[in-house]
């Protein structure tokens, strides 16, 4: 048995040639009041690793920063500039929108908080520009469990997909016969702080 040519993969899956990573609002006065933070921060970490070894581009967002506070040190090396915004939806940031569709990028990976707010109104209005949205429910939060998800069935109530950290991953890997394989895995062998 042979593997498919490229040819042969769904277009619902992650290709790394057309998607991007959007990191929405993960920042330092917010990130204690989401629920299980401290596995969602690491999630992010994951996705922005595997995006730097795949080749798959970045952006972030920072929700009014002068109160919220600056992107978690955890992820800010890893991030490119990030873009403040007073709108819930990071689709307003123009900069980031237009920047990606002059890259090619059809499929928009998005993570970040909170889930109900943030997260949903940016996936929405992607979708609404054209884009295909992927929502990661492990590297999206909020502060209450309902507003989670009820959000996540939201999105998927609307078409757009509802992935997890690992397969966002091994989509953009595609075969362990690529050479970054062994980041992806490595990545995916990492252990993650204790869901309490």
């Amino acid at each position: 048995m042979t593997d498919n040519a490229p040819g042969f993969r769904s277009p619902q899956l992650l290709d790394r040639q057309q998607s991007a990573l959007l990191v929405v609002d993960v920042q330092v006065n917010l990130l204690p009041k989401i629920l299980n933070h401290e596995r969602l921060l690491w999630n992010v970490s994951r996705l922005c690793r595997g995006a730097a070894a795949v080749g798959v581009p970045l952006a972030a967002t920072e929700q009014y920063p002068q109160g919220l506070g600056a992107t978690a040190a955890e992820i800010v090396d890893f991030l490119p500039e990030r873009h403040e915004k007073m709108a819930f939806s990071a689709a307003a940031v123009r900069p980031i929108v237009s920047q990606l569709a002059e890259q090619g990028i059809r499929q928009i990976v998005v993570c970040g908080i909170e889930t109900h707010i943030c997260v949903l109104q940016t996936a929405l209005d992607l979708a609404a520009e054209g884009f295909d949205v992927y929502v990661v429910s492990d590297a999206a939060g909020a502060r209450g469990t309902e507003d989670h998800a009820v959000a996540l069935e939201r999105i998927r109530d609307q078409g757009l997909s509802v992935v997890t950290t690992e397969g966002v991953l091994f989509e953009w890997c595609q075969s362990a016969a690529e050479p970054e394989f062994k980041a992806i895995r490595d990545l995916v062998q990492e252990s993650g702080p204790i869901v309490g």
